[in-house]
């Protein structure tokens, strides 16, 4: 069933919605009170059909593979929060990736994408898409040389994650849009790490941002989901046709949680980053830490571009410990109010240890070259008191 013109408009954002504030539309946007009764939250629509009034004559929706009103509720919100007019969400962050790919990819097709990525990417591109005839070719788009070489050749699209995952290292988003445009591709940026509350990727020539729902913008460990958003109606339209056919469209209860978790982005993101900015200074003061990588402090190799690229250093600490690999996993094996876990995002402090969990599946010389050495501790830094934290992180390095 093709998605219908009458479906695809109910995702579009009220362009006068635009004008508002950041804070305001985080929590308005897209949500008008509920025309029935006049409930200020939006209905959850769990229903898998609709009663159409006669043949060809429906209310804007027909099957809830297709559209779904609380679903489409949240793809206004996101897409008013990152400046953009359409968003179609998914089951997870990986069933967006691969809309995206299926939407726009071919055999024969070539990508660009960061070296360092969600460890899901790597394996997305390089074990599914791969077999299909599609070529990834990894490159530290960090590099402006290995950027402007690697488009040398033709790309359909060039795929970013910046702060890169798990290591934190930037791609000059403006940069890359500039290269992408003069080859003809397009630029892609998962901006899950960040979220529009602190990096706006379309300000500065993105033609599609991806989230990953499941983290900040949800951000309490409730739901996994995923979002692509767009400027461009017939990039929607392609994104939209592609989830519509193989059914990787958000359910309404997820949708819902999203829409409620999304109202306080704005404060939770501030929140994140103050901690892990205090975080951040005293690892770097700590004799046992021999490497740290944060974008909000001084010492950050790139931190000239993270203050013109980014609000804030974020919610994401990398850093190694004295004793290599063992004192790493000891560590995180020690910590008792952060948890051991394999997310990012959410209002508690997560810690994870990415060459064992979140980046498994990538090849290790592609480790290897990326930065995400065996020892590498990633740390989430939830909403906890940062007292508490800090606590919690010395007594696991003294461990």
């Amino acid at each position: 069933m093709a998605t219908t013109e009458k479906q695809l408009s109910t995702t579009q954002t009220d362009s006068t919605e635009l004008g508002y504030g950041f804070d305001t539309l985080a929590l308005h946007a897209g949500t008008p009170p509920d025309p029935t009764t006049g409930a200020i939250l939006t209905p959850i629509y769990q229903t898998t059909t609709y009663r159409q009034e006669r043949v060809g004559q429906d209310k804007g929706f027909t099957y809830s593979r297709s559209a779904n009103p609380t679903v489409s509720a949240l793809e206004r919100r996101l897409a008013a929060l990152e400046g953009a007019e359409f968003c179609t969400c998914y089951a997870t962050g990986l069933a967006a990736t691969s809309v995206l790919g299926l939407a726009l990819l071919r055999s024969g097709d070539r990508v660009i994408v960061s070296q360092a990525v969600y460890g899901g990417t790597v394996r997305l591109f390089r074990q599914v898409l791969e077999p299909f005839g599609v070529e990834a070719e990894f490159i530290d788009t960090s590099d402006e040389k290995a950027l402007a070489d690697a488009l040398q050749k033709p790309a359909r699209f060039l795929f970013i994650e910046t702060p890169a995952n798990p290591t934190l290292k930037l791609t000059d988003i403006e940069l890359a849009a500039r290269l992408a445009k003069e080859a003809g591709a397009l630029l892609v940026v998962d901006n899950t790490l960040l979220t529009p509350a602190l990096q706006r990727p379309f300000d500065v020539g993105a033609d599609i941002v991806l989230h990953s729902t499941t983290k900040f913008i949800e951000g309490h460990n409730a739901t996994v989901g995923g979002a692509l958003i767009t400027r461009d109606a017939e990039l929607h339209d392609r994104l939209a046709f592609a989830r519509n056919a193989i059914g990787a469209i958000k359910s309404p209860f997820p949708a819902w949680l999203t829409l409620q978790g999304v109202k306080t982005l704005p404060l939770r993101m501030a929140q994140h980053s103050a901690n892990a900015l205090k975080i951040a200074r005293f690892l770097d003061r700590h004799t046992r830490v021999t490497k740290l990588s944060y974008p909000g402090l001084e010492s950050f190799p790139q931190f000239e571009l993270a203050q013109r690229q980014q609000k804030s250093g974020g919610a994401l600490i990398a850093f190694e410990v004295e004793g290599g690999v063992e004192a790493g996993i000891r560590l995180m094996n020690s910590v008792r109010l952060c948890a051991l876990a394999e997310n990012l995002g959410a209002a508690e402090t997560l810690v994870t240890h990415p060459a064992s969990m979140t980046h498994a599946d990538v090849p290790p010389e592609q480790r290897q070259a990326a930065g995400i050495t065996d020892g590498l501790v990633r740390l989430s830094v939830g909403l906890e008191a940062v007292d508490d934290l800090i606590a919690d992180l010395r007594q696991a390095l003294n461990a």
